[in-house]
């Protein structure tokens, strides 16, 4: 779930850094979301549903 959501928002930050240039600081806020949601993800690793 996590590594969906860390390239959920990479997406949207390389779209919004291409479409909107002049809004630098919540794009890079997006960054910094998805790059916490993928270390998140790969530091917990895989959990066992029964």
């Amino acid at each position: 779930m996590f590594l969906i959501i860390g390239v959920v928002l990479a997406v949207l930050w390389l779209g919004g850094f291409v479409m909107f240039h002049t809004a630098g600081f919540l794009i890079h806020i997006l960054l910094i979301l998805a790059l916490i949601s993928i270390v998140f993800h790969f530091l917990r690793g895989r959990t066992r549903t029964i």
